[in-house]
């Protein structure tokens, strides 16, 4: 959420930002916030100027009352039981008013960093940089769920009688392969000095809507039924929401956290979710990395969030990609994005694993979360997220790229120690 008071002053720039995020649907609010918030003003100055009133006549009725003057002090009374009423009805379009200039303000997006490529869709992102040879064997590579039944390692069948599409069953050395990424994850993860956290795997509705917009609220989130309550899609809802309405010292500033999570996602109106496979689906874990920091701070730790993504798949050998997001493939809160994807041999092409976000004070301004520095000045954080990794998706770079001609799949060393000394998986199945 923008600032109400830049929108007022540079309506154009809020507009021109829109149209940069192909959002000319949206324009029309800028006027109606600005239309709004005027009105707004305006009534609560006659409010104030009437309970001035008010304050004044009730003075005047103990006056009255002490000088004998009944009939005067009666008419006194009257005047300020219709003050009262008045006052009332302006305290009741104050609240419709705030909450329609609320409800445009939470659907104007943020504004998009300078660097940001303009463009219309994900089609449109541009590739930033290539860490690793891609390579392609010389042996055809099977579909990834193909590799894990060879390693009796997956049931989807089950999974789809018990659940329905979009889940799974990971057995043996696939569901151990599974947790011992991420067990590395967070080891790796806590060696670059963020503090591990596990956070609530549900949130209240106050913290949905701070955290995220209206249509990726819509799109994504599962509803508790009879319960203020949604399971989270991504730790960075609840880890985020740990500060909702808070005022931090600025000395405590950065906070660095890596959380594990499952995550639950609707996926709605995605393609893939009928796919026979565990590329989009509707569960996954995650290992996230969040920064609430000083705004002078957040450009740099966006560099150094989506680094650790990179370093941590080429520490498994796993060759990746940046590319910087362009301004129509951002989510209304983010200023600019950075997706990481990994190499897929099968497909020979680019696949994303991750991505990374700079919000800004826009989540910040949605939960309040406020900095007090040293002189006693708040001011709003910064707020940035990245996913470190997400299996059961990046099992497919891994047994892609580490997969051999004989079906077997070999483990890097740094993942050994959490595989019990495994150095390579054999089929079970032809």
């Amino acid at each position: 959420m923008l600032d109400l008071k830049f929108v007022r002053e540079n309506p154009d720039l809020v507009k021109e930002n829109m149209r940069k995020k192909f959002q000319d649907h949206k324009l029309h609010l800028v006027d109606e916030v600005i239309c709004d918030d005027a009105a707004l003003r305006r009534t609560q100055q006659q409010a104030d100027e009437l309970r001035s009133q008010r304050k004044n006549a009730s003075k005047k009725i103990g006056m009255l009352m002490g000088q004998g003057k009944k009939e005067e002090a009666e008419a006194a009374k009257k005047e300020t039981a219709d003050l009262g009423d008045q006052i009332a009805e302006l305290a009741k379009k104050e609240d419709e008013l705030r909450e329609s200039v609320t409800k445009a303000m939470m659907q104007i997006p943020n504004m998009i960093d300078p660097s940001v490529p303009i463009g219309k869709d994900d089609s449109e992102n541009v590739e930033l940089q290539r860490f690793g040879e891609p390579v392609v064997p010389d042996f055809e590579i099977p579909y990834h769920t193909e590799i894990m039944e060879s390693l009796s390692g997956i049931d989807l069948d089950a999974a789809r009688r018990v659940a329905g599409n979009g889940f799974y069953y990971l057995l043996g050395d696939v569901a151990r392969l599974h947790s011992a990424i991420l067990s590395y994850a967070r080891d790796f993860m806590i060696d670059r000095g963020f503090t591990y956290v596990i956070p609530p795997y549900m949130i209240r509705s106050n913290v949905v809507t701070g955290v995220m917009s209206f249509a990726e609220m819509d799109g994504m989130m599962y509803k508790i039924e009879g319960e203020d309550l949604y399971l989270i899609g991504t730790s960075e809802h609840s880890m985020i929401g740990r500060f909702i309405d808070q005022i931090l010292d600025e000395k405590e500033l950065p906070y660095t956290l890596t959380s594990y999570s499952p995550c639950f996602r609707k996926e709605k109106g995605a393609h893939g979710i009928e796919e026979r496979g565990v590329y989009r689906i509707h569960q996954f874990e995650k290992q996230e990395m969040i920064i609430v920091c000083k705004p002078e701070e957040s450009a740099d730790w966006f560099v150094k969030l989506y680094m650790n993504t990179v370093d941590f798949f080429r520490s498994l050998e796993i060759p990746v990609r940046t590319l910087e997001c362009c301004s129509g493939d951002l989510a209304d809160l983010k200023s600019k994005s950075v997706d990481v994807e990994a190499w897929s041999p099968r497909q020979k092409k680019y696949f994303e694993v991750g991505s990374c976000s700079n919000l800004t004070d826009a989540q910040a301004r949605r939960l309040k979360i406020r900095v007090k520095d040293e002189k006693g000045k708040k001011y709003y954080a910064h707020t940035l997220n990245n996913t470190c990794v997400a299996p059961p998706r990046m099992l497919i770079a891994f047994l892609e790229n580490h997969l051999q001609e004989d079906g077997s799949v070999t483990i890097p060393e740094v993942l050994q120690p959490y595989m019990g000394g495994k150095k390579v998986l054999v089929p079970t199945k032809k």
